[in-house]
Parts: structure tokens; C-alpha cells; sequence
């Protein structure tokens, strides 16, 4: 039965997909998300990256270190009421969907250890544009932040992960890797 299973690639990828997505789950839910830590670590490096480059194009950041809380940080232009940059914003769920695609999908370990993080960094890299992204059309068209917010950066960002997973499937995985 076993051996059926790991024969057929797809639903070989689809349990695994699976079973990584469960302990994921698992874990943040139980242990990572409860104790806050890696949530704020992240929002609080989007919020530092974000305002690095918004300062650099000239805008009076609003200071998130003294408007943070436990859960949230908030990053915007001065004048506006700031965006806030929760748990579900942070990209750490994104992560998590990388790293599954990647590990569950067919592939050498070597490759694996390199694409995962630059995949990590880059996807970190198109969220701290997206905030910043957010934080202009705040301060230039407020009331289409909802839109842009929902649909237009998100697919974007989507977009961009989707392609990083398909770089990897074309490019890096067992199935497509060049005959040697």
C-alpha cells in the first residue's frame, strides 16, 4: 500500500503537503502563535524596513516603537492613522505555505537548503513593499486602502509566491531537473 502510494507523485505530494500543513498548523496554534514571540519578531522588522524606506523616499515615518503592542505594530506617514501589521499580516503563514510546497514537492535536499531561505527573504522583501506600498496609498487615496489591501497587494503577493513555487517545480525539482 505504502509503496503504491509513494509511486503515485501526486497524491505522494498532496499527503505530504498535508501532513506538513497539519504539524504546522499544530505548532503555531498550540506553541508559536500563544507565545507571541515570532509574530512580533517579524511585524516589528516589517514595520523597522517599511519605515527605513519610506523615510529614504522622504515621508515622515510614524514611530511604531512607541505606538506597538503585544500583538500589533503599527507603520505609516505621518498625518495618516497608520497601518496596523497583525498576525495575520506578517507573512508567517506565507512562510509556512512556501516551505511546505518546497518540501513536500520533489527535490534534492541541496537545493532545498538554499531555495527555502532565499524564498523566505524574498517573500519577506515583496511584504515589506507591500506595506509600504499600503502606507502611500493611505496617505494619497485613503479610501482605497480597503481595495488595494484585499485585492490588489494581496494578489500580488500571492502572485509572487506562486511563481517562486513554480521556479521551483520548472526549475529545481526532481521531476524537471536536467538529465545528467
Amino acid at each position: 500500500m505504502f509503496k503504491k502510494i509513494t509511486e503515485n507523485n501526486i497524491l505522494f505530494f498532496l499527503i505530504k503537503a498535508f501532513l506538513l500543513y497539519l504539524l504546522w498548523y499544530v505548532s503555531y496554534d498550540l506553541f508559536l502563535h500563544p507565545k507571541g514571540f515570532l509574530d512580533n519578531l517579524v511585524a516589528k522588522n516589517l514595520a523597522f524596513w517599511s519605515s527605513l524606506i519610506l523615510k529614504t523616499f522622504g515621508f515622515i515615518a510614524i514611530d511604531s516603537e512607541a505606538i506597538s503592542t503585544e500583538n500589533i505594530t503599527i507603520i505609516g506617514i505621518d498625518g495618516t492613522s497608520g497601518l496596523w501589521v497583525g498576525d495575520p499580516c506578517n507573512g508567517i503563514t506565507l512562510f509556512a505555505l512556501f516551505i511546505g510546497f518546497v518540501v513536500a514537492y520533489p527535490g534534492s535536499i541541496k537545493n532545498k537548503l538554499w531555495f527555502i531561505p532565499l524564498g523566505m527573504i524574498l517573500i519577506h522583501i515583496i511584504n515589506i513593499l507591500r506595506i509600504v506600498g499600503l502606507c502611500m496609498v493611505l496617505y494619497y487615496s485613503p479610501k482605497t486602502l480597503d481595495f488595494n489591501h484585499t485585492y490588489t497587494f494581496t494578489i500580488i503577493v500571492y502572485a509572487f509566491v506562486f511563481g517562486l513555487w513554480l521556479l521551483w517545480a520548472n526549475r529545481f525539482s526532481q521531476l524537471h531537473a536536467p538529465n545528467k
